[in-house]
């Protein structure tokens, strides 16, 4: 179902918005988005004229663009993580219903159909100007946002932001936004408890999980719920941030996944420097950066899924309305076993005691 535009009756104008902008410099635009009761993507649009121009999301000439840019921060989030990789754009695998770009820093994996509107971005910071590239979804929220750093390459990155430009650059006109479907738990029918247990078991390939769970009309949560502790077990909230440490302490690599309607970002690699402050918990690398609100964490998930060789285990982390915030897998190349560090710190992991998961579900 197609969902109705917002009212704009009640709702600031461009000018009214760039006034906000003004008197709250230091806020982050997210913020000031939500205290407005406007997307983000309408506020940075107020900005075209004064600092923004609209852009065409055409993959077909942004990413090979960006890839003669060289090193520049990406940028992908949710309501509750941030993830940032610094490094530059590779091999772009183009596709109608998703596309992939690989490397060894930047690993994503996009749905074309979602990213809607584009902003190139400039914006003085002292005597410096920040640049940046923003794309959104149909309703104003951030896919992806891409950064120049300082060894970025500006002639390349300014010939890119030329050849994604609109013609229509008209200031104080925002975009149409719709309102977003809540999120919603898909609860078990009746038998499925059988099918879900059978079909697990007779994977192949953890990449199947999706469409199994498609054709079941299950959330992740639900299967989860429903598949037994030989594949799935609930832990303590507290066991993320558990995981970064265990992780950092005894040098396992890890896969990070931080993803929204649009974009998956991925993180592959040793973690080094992980720090506490109030309820996130950060990753501080050179290439890496994560920002994950333990707070807004209400289950956790460890998962086992059939794979080519044995099985994979991954930790996943939900909010409370079962919407997944973020993911972890062990490092593992196409044909090799799962790492058996990886598993055993998994397997170690402080469980949710019985008592806890009954009146969680009550």
């Amino acid at each position: 179902m197609k969902a109705d535009p917002i009212s704009s009756v009640t709702r600031p104008g461009a000018a009214e918005i760039r006034q906000a902008r003004a008197q709250n410099p230091k806020m982050r635009e997210r913020d000031l988005a939500r205290i407005l009761d406007i997307s983000e993507a309408e506020l940075v649009a107020s900005m075209v004229g004064h600092g923004a121009r609209r852009i065409a999301p055409d993959f077909d000439v942004l990413f090979p663009g960006l890839k003669d840019v060289g090193t520049v921060m990406a940028l992908t989030r949710n309501e509750s993580a941030v993830h940032e990789k610094i490094g530059p754009f590779e091999k772009f695998v183009n596709g109608k219903r998703a596309a992939l770009m690989l490397g060894a820093q930047i690993d994503t994996r996009m749905f074309p159909s979602v990213w809607v509107h584009g902003f190139a971005v400039e914006k003085e910071d002292g005597k410096d100007v920040r640049r940046s590239l923003q794309f959104f979804d149909a309703h104003g929220d951030a896919v992806q946002k891409i950064h120049a750093r300082p060894e970025t390459d500006r002639a390349a990155w300014d010939r890119l932001v030329e050849a994604l430009l609109l013609d229509d650059q008209t200031p104080d006109v925002l975009p149409v936004i719709s309102e977003a479907e809540p999120f919603s738990r898909k609860l078990p029918s009746e038998g499925s408890e059988t099918e879900l247990r059978d079909r697990w078991q007779r994977m192949t390939d953890p990449h199947q999980f999706h469409g199994m769970l498609k054709d079941l009309e299950l959330d992740r949560v639900s299967a989860y719920e429903l598949a037994g502790d030989a594949w799935a077990w609930s832990l303590d909230r507290s066991s993320v941030t558990t995981l970064l440490r265990l992780a950092t302490s005894e040098d396992i690599p890890i896969m990070c996944f931080v993803g929204n309607r649009g974009c998956i970002q991925i993180h592959s690699g040793e973690i080094k420097t992980v720090m506490e402050k109030g309820p996130w918990i950060n990753v501080m690398d050179p290439t890496f950066h994560l920002h994950l609100r333990t707070d807004q964490i209400c289950h956790v998930w460890a998962v086992r899924k059939p794979a080519d060789v044995g099985h994979v285990t991954s930790v996943e982390a939900f909010d409370s309305d079962g919407q997944q915030i973020i993911q972890f897998f062990g490092v593992r190349g196409e044909g090799n076993p799962e790492r058996s560090d990886w598993r055993g710190m998994v397997e170690k992991l402080p469980k949710l005691e019985p008592s806890v998961q009954l009146g969680a579900a009550e």
